[in-house]
């Protein structure tokens, strides 16, 4: 089943890139916005609930705040509080985020299960960016919240690291590049890699499916097809979007 999730302004909320953390639209409304997507996954059978401790993710933020280096980031705050409730939700054991820059995008993930956000007990949570020098960059800000290591950033290829991780994969978090032109068509890649060690009721999220729908044609076809994933929706909350999957 494939459904869309749209705000009505989504296409006007807008994220200032360098300026990570400013507020974009009063708290109040972001709130809201998030829960109604919340709700429509639920509706959809991708989560079993709707349930997020709001201070916890406001204590997330102001240590990440606090403690992160982030040049940029295309992360809004609508979609930071987004991401964590679904780990919240579904308290993944072991989550792997593909393409984490500077590891914003994966504390937004690993966040609900380290730090001043923790809301339950992970097993690892692990982050993987191909560049070295960023792993190294989010490795350091990870330790920050995280001084347990239970949250870890790596450097290697996502393809390759998620071919070789045999754990199981409760979460997998993609907003990875490919090389050669491929772009965000990576995702299928990183997917297929990892898609027989995700069990029943592991969640795929994928970053982008909205501004690079095009490069995520094969990817969008494959997590909507009910013979792979039995729930896919589209969260368009801003002009980023993020395909939320179930398998």
């Amino acid at each position: 089943m494939s459904e869309t999730f749209r705000a009505g302004d989504w296409d006007s909320y807008r994220m200032e890139y360098k300026d990570p953390f400013r507020e974009l639209e009063p708290p109040e409304r972001e709130i809201v916005v998030v829960r109604e997507a919340l709700a429509a996954l639920c509706v959809a059978g991708v989560i079993p609930h709707t349930d997020y401790d709001g201070d916890r993710l406001t204590a997330h933020r102001a240590a990440v705040q606090r403690e992160f280096d982030i040049p940029w980031t295309a992360i809004t705050p609508r979609l930071e509080r987004l991401i964590y409730a679904l780990n919240a939700v579904a308290r993944p054991q072991n989550m792997i985020a593909a393409g984490v820059f500077c590891g914003f995008t994966f504390i937004c993930n690993a966040g609900a299960a380290v730090g001043p956000g923790a809301c339950y007990t992970a097993r690892e949570l692990v982050g993987v960016e191909i560049r070295p020098d960023e792993a190294e960059r989010a490795e350091r800000n990870v330790r920050r919240l995280d001084p347990t290591g239970t949250a870890r950033v790596v450097a290697d290829d996502a393809v390759r690291f998620v071919e070789a991780y045999r754990e199981p994969i409760d979460l997998l978090y993609l907003d990875a590049d490919g090389a050669g032109g491929r772009g965000k068509g990576i995702y299928l890649d990183i997917l297929e890699a990892g898609y027989d060690r995700m069990p029943a009721g592991a969640l795929a999220l994928a970053h982008n499916s909205v501004n690079s729908a095009e490069r995520l044609t094969h990817y969008l076809d494959y997590v909507r097809d009910p013979a792979n994933f039995r729930a896919s929706v589209n969260v368009i909350l801003d002009g980023e979007g993020l395909e939320v999957s179930v398998k």
